[in-house]
């Protein structure tokens, strides 16, 4: 295994298992450790901490084929195939990358590097929901009652991680359950009606 690819395995081991202790121990020299090589070996591939947590959620994306995964919302013929497969696509990511998400989640707050990682993983998400809505626009589906901003951010709010954690652990509903149920209020928040 490549030093690159072995130091982003190892971060993304050690965020997965930090996410019950608040995300403590992903340190540079930690990762240097659990990647058997030196902490300035870590820096001749990435230049800062924010760098590598980025890099490691794309490499997460690598081995989930996020690729694949979205396929079927960019190729979408009409707004609403594409706004349901987006849903669809993310709402089953999250929980195979929870374990990450909620380490930079519970580190954000007091950590400038990782709330670099976690705003920029959540900006590409933002993109997925504004080419879900922009299609909808496109077509002349759209309610009336949003403009394509507002309904981005609305869509951004619905599908994030914290809704996720609420309805799935908080509420107890299945996934399932979740993808069903964002799928149907999507189409009555931003589906004009027939």
């Amino acid at each position: 295994m490549k030093t690159r690819t072995r130091i982003l395995q190892a971060t993304l081991n050690l965020l997965e298992a930090s996410q019950g202790v608040g995300g403590k121990g992903v340190r540079m020299s930690d990762i240097a450790t659990q990647a058997g090589i030196s902490r300035q070996a870590v820096y001749l591939h990435f230049a800062n901490r924010a760098e590598l947590l980025i890099e490691t959620t794309y490499y997460l994306d690598r081995l989930k084929d996020t690729e694949a995964r979205l396929a079927a919302s960019r190729s979408a013929e009409t707004g609403v195939k594409r706004l349901n497969a987006f849903i669809e696509a993310w709402g089953s990511y999250i929980p195979e990358i929870y374990g990450t998400l909620k380490a930079l989640m519970a580190m954000k707050d007091t950590d400038p590097e990782a709330a670099e990682a976690w705003n920029k993983r959540m900006q590409d998400m933002r993109e997925g929901c504004e080419a879900a809505i922009k299609a909808l626009h496109r077509d002349k589906t759209l309610s009336p009652d949003y403009k394509p901003d507002l309904a981005t951010d609305i869509l951004w709010t619905m599908l994030s991680v914290r809704t996720w954690e609420h309805l799935t652990t908080e509420c107890g509903w299945p996934q399932t359950a979740y993808i069903k149920h964002m799928k149907a209020l999507a189409q009555k928040v931003f589906v004009a009606s027939a």
